[in-house]
């Protein structure tokens, strides 16, 4: 097996936490990444910085501008409205293949990974309506284990990107009563009974219904403005 060098590990070191610093909001939808700005943060130099933003906007976290630099993606609920829909179809279509080829390590990585979830708080705080970063990993981790027995490597990263995506519009989606009205636990065990099951015809749709749900829910409340 390839060892990786120190220059790639630093590389995606660095790529890994400017990932969480975007999706926890330390910069805005639209504003520029500073190379310089960023080494200072993250005690590297440019050309790493450089290359883990490079990196970034193959995955559409950042967007790289021909002789302007690179940005955080500007949002558009339009866009949002795309994202669901080919994430819906990615998914559907690969936790039926996951069902089908799954075996019983699969079954037992889905419940830990959803154990995980269960029991870690969704908020980053009382009353706050930003999402606890370590909760969102976990979230993200459960939606993966369910389609990580589908065997098809394009796929789950197509898949993790939009999830990314989709997490970067709730982070600036303006608060609602209804986001935490929501019992978004009891979706995830539905899903969850429904793989345990075997049931592909109900998983697949239960997926959907819970990405839908959170894409209308940030459609009805609308972003946060850029000066608040």
């Amino acid at each position: 097996m390839a060892r990786r060098g120190k220059s790639q590990t630093l590389s995606t070191d660095v790529r890994d936490k400017l990932r969480q610093d975007i999706l926890d909001g330390c910069w805005s939808p639209g504003e520029k990444l500073q190379l310089v700005g960023l080494s200072d943060r993250y005690g590297t130099s440019s050309t790493v910085i450089r290359e883990a933003l490079t990196r970034l906007s193959g995955e559409r976290l950042v967007e790289l501008k021909p002789n302007r630099g690179f940005f955080v993606p500007g949002l558009s609920l339009e866009q949002l409205k795309d994202f669901n829909e080919l994430r819906c179809l990615s998914e559907e279509f690969g936790i039926r293949l996951a069902i089908e080829r799954g075996d019983l390590q699969w079954e037992s990585e889905v419940i830990a990974a959803h154990h995980t979830l269960e029991r870690t708080p969704q908020y980053a705080e009382e009353g706050s309506h930003n999402l606890n970063a370590a909760w969102r990993t976990a979230h993200k981790n459960f939606h993966e284990k369910l389609l990580s027995a589908c065997q098809l490597p394009v796929l789950m990263g197509l898949t993790s990107n939009l999830a990314d995506e989709t997490s970067l519009y709730r982070r600036w989606a303006a608060p609602g009563v209804k986001t935490r009205e929501r019992d978004i636990a009891a979706e995830h065990r539905e899903i969850l009974e429904a793989v345990l099951n075997r049931d592909a015809e109900a998983a697949g749709p239960l997926l959907r219904k819970h990405y839908t749900t959170s894409m209308e829910m940030i459609l009805t409340v609308g972003l946060i403005a850029p000066d608040e």
